[in-house]
């Protein structure tokens, strides 16, 4: 019986949530924003814009010695910084006035390079509007590189010593640690980058779950429908019900993010199926590459499923305290006061999560990844980066597994205490003398 009423309290309050108007109107606009940002260059070269298109830069070299090794200088760059700002260098061979013609028309980029009797050379810049930053410094530094050999070309420098100071530097890395390598390098740097995208949603979601809660069960009181509930089920009953409910709803929030992630990389590759990059936006194959090679795809086999138990406890933990403070307050403005500590714990959690790379490995940092609540933030970027290990992650799990524990037998008792209080006065007085009730 009690089981049926616990069931029917949970389908109806889900119900509610999934059925009402803003939950649709919502997840269509969350599904569209989602498939728009995938696809974010291609909606910007359908509004005519030029995200994809290299940039053509044109060269009158007025000093017939200097534009070979410009281009060199900018080849060199490619290879040592990557194709961030695609451009095409061309030497123009008609007037000045033709190219500032093709410049204004067609929106290329001119270089000019004037010999310059006192300072070797100089160059003018002429675009039509404004300049990428990145493209803008590439080439500055460039021509600056450029004005260098040139000048050093005129000092009556061999040429095979020429060539090799135009070499680029080759650097190699190395550390005294013996434990530590380039790869856990570029892994810290993958991690500070693009970890934070990752656990967004999971931040984002677990605000959301003590938010719906605490709303849901001052409604009940404000409308004075709970005392009839209360009158038909148990506190206890009640109280899971609305943990069940909330917690069904967050995973189905969830699983509409990552379907609809699913979906804009389904659309992006009908779309440009040669391509699954965004193109400077942001580098898929580049990210997963980089994964690869620094090891990070290795260890997804047993960091997935504990990042999955951890988040799955951090949302019942949340539902759990949601729960205990709504029952206290009287309205959804008290709510939001009590609530406070949570969101605190949860920026710090987030926020700790993205410099975890800067602790490297810190005691500090490793009894944080302890801690209830940001456990399920922190502990997977440090068990990648190699900071924390498996047994500390499982340390955390079985903290988290206590605390729910502890959160449900005191809980419950300040729950049956709360749930038919009406008076705001003496509230922290209140949930300590029911705690102590036997």
């Amino acid at each position: 019986m009690k089981n049926r009423k616990l069931w029917y309290l949970t389908k109806e309050s889900l119900k509610r949530k999934t059925k009402s108007k803003w939950f649709v109107v919502v997840n269509v606009l969350l599904v569209i924003l989602i498939v728009g940002l995938i696809n974010l260059d291609s909606i910007i070269n359908l509004f005519g814009g030029k995200f994809n298109e290299e940039t053509e830069i044109l060269v009158i070299d007025k000093t017939e010695k200097s534009y070979d090794i410009l281009d060199q200088t900018l080849d060199n760059t490619k290879d040592m910084f990557g194709d961030t700002s695609k451009f095409k260098l061309i030497k123009y061979d008609k007037t000045e006035e033709e190219a500032r013609k093709e410049v204004k028309e067609d929106d290329k980029i001119l270089i000019i390079l004037n010999n310059n009797a006192e300072n070797y050379m100089d160059a003018t810049v002429v675009s039509n509007s404004y300049i990428d930053t990145i493209l803008y410094q590439t080439l500055a530094s460039s021509i600056n590189s450029t004005k260098e050999v040139v000048a050093l070309s005129m000092s009556n420098i061999d040429e095979n010593e020429l060539a090799k100071v135009n070499t680029p530097i080759k650097i190699e890395r190395e550390f005294l640690d013996e434990n530590k390598n380039d790869a856990e390098e570029n892994m810290n740097m993958i991690m500070s980058s693009v970890f934070p995208v990752l656990i967004l949603p999971f931040f984002m979601l677990s605000l959301f779950l003590v938010q719906m809660i605490g709303a849901e069960v001052n409604d009940e009181k404000t409308t004075r429908g709970m005392e009839i509930i209360i009158s038909n089920v148990s506190p206890k009953t009640h109280f899971f019900s609305k943990i069940i409910a909330g917690n069904l709803f967050v995973f189905i929030q969830a699983g509409i993010i990552f379907l609809a992630g699913v979906l804009g990389l389904v659309v992006r590759t009908m779309i440009t199926p040669k391509s699954a990059n965004l193109s400077g936006f942001i580098d898929f194959q580049g990210i997963i590459s980089a994964l690869t090679t620094s090891g990070i795809m290795d260890k997804l086999w047993i960091v997935i499923p504990l990042t999955l138990i951890l988040l799955v406890l951090s949302f019942l933990a949340y539902s759990l305290v949601a729960g205990i403070l709504a029952s206290m307050t009287t309205n959804i403005e008290d709510y939001q006061q009590i609530q406070t500590p949570i969101i605190i714990i949860s920026l710090v959690g987030y926020y700790l999560a993205i410099m975890a790379a800067m602790f490297n490995g810190s005691i500090f940092i490793r009894i944080m990844s302890y801690i209830p609540f940001i456990s399920s933030l922190l502990s997977p970027a440090l068990l990648i980066m190699g900071q924390i290990t498996i047994v500390d992650v499982l340390i955390s799990i079985g903290i988290m597994g206590l605390t729910i524990f502890l959160l449900i037998k005191y809980g419950l008792k300040i729950y049956k205490v709360g749930i038919l209080n009406y008076s705001s006065s003496k509230l922290w007085s209140k949930m300590f003398k029911a705690v102590k009730e036997k």
